[in-house]
C-alpha cells in the first residue's frame, strides 16, 4: 500500500489556477542597515506577510521573492504564493552591490513570467519593490537601462524606497517613478501599504492595473516623503 501524502503537503502541491500578481523585493542589508533598522525591516516583513495571508484572495494570487544585497546579491526566498511565504530573518553584512540585484530582480521577473505561459496562468504587471539605506557600490547603469526599458514595455513596475543616508540622485536615475523617502524608518507602515496595494490588485482582472488608485504615501501623516 501506497504510503500516504502527508496533509499539508498535499496542500502545498495543490493546483492554484488563479492569475498571479508578483512581487520581488530587494533589500539593502549592508552594514549601515545595523541596529534598529534591520529589527524594523524584519518586522515590517512579518506584518507584510501576515498582512497578505489576511485576504483568502492576496494570500493564493499575490507571489513574494526576496533578494537582499550586502556584500552579495542574494536570493533568499524565491517565488512563492503569499500563503506559504515565510518572512525570513535578515541579518547585515557588506556593502551595496544594488546595480546587480536590481539587474537579478529583472530577471526573475522575466522567468518568473516565463513559467506562468509554460503553466497557462494569467498573471497581473509585476512589481519590482526596492528598498535601500545607502548608494550602488557597483556598476549600476545597466540596471537603469533595464529598469527604463521594462516599465516602457510595461513589464514590471519599479518602486524605490530610500532610508535616511539614501543616495536620492542614483536612485532618481534608476526609477522611472520618483523614489519615495521613508519617514521615521516606519517599515511596519511602507509594508502594510504595500499589501494593502496588492491586495487591491488581487481583487481586479489581469491588464486592468492601471485603473487602480493606490492610497498615496506621502499625504500628511503618511510613512514617505518626496
Amino acid at each position: 500500500m501506497a504510503e500516504q501524502m502527508p496533509f499539508d503537503l498535499e496542500i502545498e502541491l495543490a493546483p492554484n489556477p488563479e492569475p498571479r500578481c508578483p512581487c520581488v523585493l530587494l533589500l539593502d542589508v549592508s552594514r549601515s542597515m545595523a541596529g534598529s533598522r534591520i529589527s524594523l525591516l524584519n518586522e515590517g516583513l512579518q506584518a507584510y506577510r501576515d498582512e497578505l495571508n489576511a485576504d483568502s484572495l492576496a494570500s493564493q494570487r499575490v507571489e513574494v521573492a526576496v533578494v537582499t544585497f550586502g556584500g552579495e546579491v542574494e536570493t533568499v526566498c524565491p517565488f512563492v504564493t503569499a500563503s506559504l511565504f515565510q518572512a525570513p530573518t535578515l541579518k547585515v553584512h557588506g556593502d551595496t552591490p544594488m546595480g546587480r540585484a536590481v539587474t537579478q530582480g529583472v530577471e526573475m521577473i522575466s522567468q518568473r513570467k516565463l513559467f506562468y505561459k509554460e503553466q497557462g496562468l494569467h498573471y497581473f504587471r509585476p512589481w519590482i519593490f526596492l528598498i535601500t539605506d545607502g548608494g550602488p557600490t557597483d556598476e549600476w547603469k545597466r540596471a537603469a537601462e533595464l529598469v527604463r526599458n521594462g516599465e516602457q514595455a510595461k513589464s514590471f513596475a519599479f518602486f524605490a524606497v530610500g532610508v535616511e543616508g539614501a543616495n536620492f540622485d542614483v536612485l532618481k536615475q534608476i526609477s522611472v517613478r520618483p523614489p519615495l523617502a521613508l519617514r521615521e524608518l516606519r517599515f511596519g507602515d511602507l509594508f502594510v501599504w504595500l499589501s494593502q496595494s496588492q491586495r487591491q490588485v488581487s481583487v481586479a482582472n489581469p491588464g486592468e492595473e492601471d485603473r487602480i488608485t493606490f492610497a498615496n504615501p506621502t499625504t500628511p501623516g503618511g510613512w514617505a516623503s518626496l
